[in-house]
């Protein structure tokens, strides 16, 4: 799989809302997340209906308990034939290792598998404040990131502020999916660590995460394309 692409972020309330939006590309096959709304609201059907369509698919559902569950969920979804699954970098080395594990399937085949480190709606303040984590947020995230790197694991989610840093301590295969990316003129939302797409190319981002600047626009394809061309894969 290449490692430098646009991931939409298809956060829409229904597979049918979902599959009209993608209709709208004719036959372009964007890279596309799966996040919690779609998921619960579609189940595990959408992730089998966009892979027979011709799209990757990024599994976003960030697990996060015991390693035994996770492990557990881990066998089910790599069923799903899912490009990319993710869980939280901050359940543990022993849980990383454990989805690892039901991630593999009997012939060593799986998806890659990734931690979030640190939301990108996290600033410092909250960190401390509310998270009682007194580091620098750079540095809980390389941490992390050192962590599932020894776990086994392919990559992060991380902000692309940190993508650089990210490849310096764990190394440049290591994966960086980022994000966080606003184009120049766009609102951040409720995003806190933000770049461009031609400034999370700069700083070594490996896939970009996009939604709403694309999911929102008058011309998705149009913003997609754009956001492509700023970032360098097109």
């Amino acid at each position: 799989m290449d490692n430098r692409d646009v991931i939409i972020a298809c956060d829409f309330a229904s597979a049918e809302e979902t599959l009209r939006f993608l209709d709208r590309f004719g036959d372009e096959r964007p890279f596309v997340k799966i996040g919690m709304e779609l998921y619960y609201a579609a189940g595990p059907e959408i992730v089998r209906t966009l892979k027979a369509r011709g799209h990757k698919v990024f599994l976003d559902l960030k697990l996060h308990d015991i390693p035994n569950t996770v492990k557990k969920a881990m066998r089910v979804l790599s069923g799903l034939g899912a490009d990319i699954v993710n869980l939280h970098a901050a359940g543990t080395r022993a849980m990383m290792e454990a989805a690892l594990e039901g991630l593999t399937r009997p012939d060593g085949t799986r998806p890659l598998l990734i931690a979030v480190t640190q939301l990108t709606s996290t600033d410092q303040t909250a960190l401390e404040q509310e998270l009682l984590i007194d580091r620098p947020i750079d540095e809980v995230v390389i941490s992390y990131a050192k962590n599932a790197a020894a776990a086994g694991l392919d990559g992060v989610v991380c902000s692309p502020l940190e993508a650089g840093k990210v490849h310096s301590a764990c190394g440049g295969s290591f994966l960086t999916v980022t994000p966080g990316v606003r184009f120049a003129e766009g609102d951040k939302g409720d995003q806190k660590r933000v770049t461009t797409p031609a400034q999370a190319r700069e700083l070594g981002s490996d896939y970009i995460v996009v939604g709403r600047p694309i999911t929102a626009a008058d011309d998705p394809v149009a913003a997609w394309k754009r956001c492509r061309q700023e970032f360098g894969v097109c």
